[in-house]
């Protein structure tokens, strides 16, 4: 018996407009929420949509995304408003952006448009201070650290079984410590920290996507969300667009007062913070698999190591950690999970 969404049912009803809902499920996702659609009904109106957050209280703290939508939402970023809550008990209700997730829309024909779009959006949140009475946690050395940890710990020893000794960890140490200096020495702006085509929405007629899953937002990198976007763990695309939207983020934010790089220091933030980001995603994709039974993201271990892959053979620096991926890891990944995806071509 699914108690939570009983007393999910019961909290709704007392609401005006809602006393016959029946909740209906939308998607889960990475972490312990669950969302459900719903319709108000009023005399004389049309149902309209809403969406409900089920955030278990033991599991799930509703007080940053509320604190985090307010704020976010009256500047005029595009994020679901908040029509009542139940904090208590974890249970939200939600403005409805749709079913319509930016990843399942992408085209070779619309995605021009579609990062352009994510992408002026991402400068408009990057510009915003924190909510008032609520300042963002720091994306500092030691949360940079843990989530690189993932990778050696969920992926590496838990998943695929590897036992690493004292020259492999030396070797991870050395690499992390190079991502973790380069991150800490970028202008630092609103973070979202999960910017990707599963937490945008594409709304027609608006030109701007509805923004979704934002409440772990920190003060951190100024490329962090771009990598999310354009370094995307669910879809790739050919070097040459992912470049072009790359320059035009640059120069967008540049003229908004976030940084003063020039092409080349810019490329060199946004690819060591993508190999920061992606050995944190390869490990809670298998993390998630493991201790969470969601299984299905593993599927996208394969192309999240092919970036680091990618990455550390343009970093000499990192030549003994990329020949490492190479030669021993990228094998084993391929044994357990699978193949990595061809790259696109231009």
């Amino acid at each position: 018996m699914d108690t939570r969404l009983q007393s999910l049912t019961r909290w709704l009803r007392q609401l005006d407009g809602f006393g016959e809902a029946e909740p209906q499920p939308v998607s889960g996702d990475a972490s312990f929420r669950r969302y459900f659609r719903v319709w108000r009904q009023q005399p004389g109106q049309p149902r309209q949509p809403y969406i409900v957050m089920d955030a278990p209280p033991e599991h799930e703290d509703c007080r940053p995304f509320v604190a985090i939508a307010r704020h976010w939402h009256t500047a005029g970023i595009a994020v679901p408003a908040i029509e009542a809550e139940d904090l208590n008990q974890g249970f939200l209700l939600l403005e409805d952006f749709g079913d319509r997730l930016m990843l399942a829309e992408l085209t070779d024909a619309n995605a021009d448009r579609l990062y352009a779009e994510a992408l002026t959006e991402l400068v408009a949140i990057q510009r915003l201070a924190p909510p008032a009475g609520y300042p963002l946690p720091p994306y500092d050395a030691a949360l940079l650290d843990r989530e690189m940890a993932l990778f050696p710990d969920w992926l590496l020893s838990r998943h695929l079984g590897l036992s690493l000794g004292n020259a492999e960890r030396c070797l991870l140490d050395t690499t992390f410590a190079f991502l973790r200096e380069s991150a800490l020495a970028q202008p630092e702006v609103t973070v979202h920290r999960d910017y990707h085509s599963r937490n945008l929405l594409v709304r027609p007629g608006t030109g701007r996507p509805g923004v979704i899953d934002f409440q772990d937002a920190v003060t951190g990198p100024v490329t962090y969300d771009a990598v999310s976007l354009l370094k995307d763990c669910y879809i790739q695309w050919p070097e040459t667009r992912l470049c072009q939207w790359l320059e035009q983020y640059r120069q967008a934010s540049r003229d908004a007062g976030l940084h003063r790089a020039d092409p080349d220091t810019f490329r060199q933030w946004f690819e060591l913070m993508g190999m920061q980001r992606h050995l944190k995603a390869a490990g809670i994709f298998a993390r998630l698999a493991i201790r969470d039974g969601k299984a299905g993201y593993l599927n996208d271990v394969p192309r999240t190591v092919g970036y680091l892959v990618r990455a550390s053979a343009r970093q000499p620096a990192l030549r003994h950690f990329h020949d490492w991926l190479v030669n021993e890891i990228m094998p084993r990944i391929e044994a357990v999970i699978g193949p990595a995806p061809e790259v696109p071509a231009p």
